[in-house]
C-alpha cells in the first residue's frame, strides 16, 4: 500500500518530511513567514489583526529576557524559537492538544529536535532553561488571555497562574500586520546568530 505523503513544500523550495524532518530542510525565513501566519487562540482574540505565534514568540523572548537577564543568546534564540515547530503543525489550544493524544507531542518533539539542530541549538534544551522559557510562555499568556482574549484576571490566574504585577502591568500586547512580525522575527534571529 502506498505511504501517504508525509512532507510538505515550504516557500524556500525546501521539501521539509513531517514525520522525519532533517535540519537542511528548515529554513529561518520560512518558519518566520509561517509563524507570522499562524493565529494563537484560534484566532479567538480582539482586534484587526490576529495575534501570530511569531509575535507571540517575540513576547516570550523580551520576558524571558527580563526574567533571566543574565540568559546567553543561545538561550535567548531557544526563546525565540520555542513554538518554532507550529510554522508547519499550527498552533492548538491545549485541550485539543490533549485529546489529539501523544502523536502530537511526539511530532512537535521531532520538528523541535530538527529546528535546534539546524540553528545551533542542542536538540534538547537542558530542563532548567526549559522551565525558564515556560515560565515566560506562562506570563505571555497571561497577558494575551487577558489583554485581547476576553479572559478575566481570575480566569487567567487559574487557567496560568498568579503573574508577576510588575511585569503584567508594563507589558502590552502588539497587534500587527503579519508581514511587519515575519520582519522582526527574522531580525531578531540575525542579531542572536550575529551575537553568538
Amino acid at each position: 500500500m502506498k505511504q501517504p505523503r508525509a512532507w510538505q513544500r515550504m516557500l524556500s523550495g525546501r521539501r521539509l518530511d513531517l514525520l522525519d524532518p532533517t535540519p537542511m530542510d528548515i529554513e529561518i525565513e520560512d518558519i518566520a513567514h509561517g509563524l507570522a501566519f499562524v493565529a494563537r487562540w484560534n484566532g479567538q482574540t480582539k482586534g484587526d489583526f490576529a495575534y501570530s505565534v511569531a509575535e507571540h514568540s517575540l513576547l516570550v523572548v523580551e520576558i524571558f529576557k527580563r526574567q533571566q537577564p543574565l540568559a546567553p543568546v543561545k538561550w535567548q534564540l531557544a526563546a525565540l524559537l520555542h513554538d518554532a515547530p507550529e510554522y508547519v503543525i499550527g498552533d492548538m489550544i491545549s485541550p485539543v492538544k490533549a485529546s489529539v493524544g501523544p502523536g502530537y507531542g511526539a511530532l512537535d518533539d521531532r520538528l523541535t529536535a530538527a529546528i535546534h539542530l539546524r540553528f545551533g541549538l542542542p536538540a534538547q534544551i537542558p530542563v532548567g532553561i526549559k522551565r525558564q522559557i515556560k515560565k515566560a510562555d506562562k506570563l505571555s499568556a497571561w497577558l494575551e488571555a487577558v489583554q485581547i482574549a476576553g479572559f478575566t484576571t481570575a480566569e487567567a490566574d487559574r487557567f496560568f497562574g498568579k503573574q508577576d504585577p510588575a511585569l503584567t502591568a508594563e507589558l502590552t500586547i502588539r497587534l500587527r500586520p503579519p508581514m511587519d512580525v515575519r520582519d522582526e522575527f527574522t531580525l531578531r534571529y540575525q542579531e542572536f546568530m550575529e551575537a553568538l
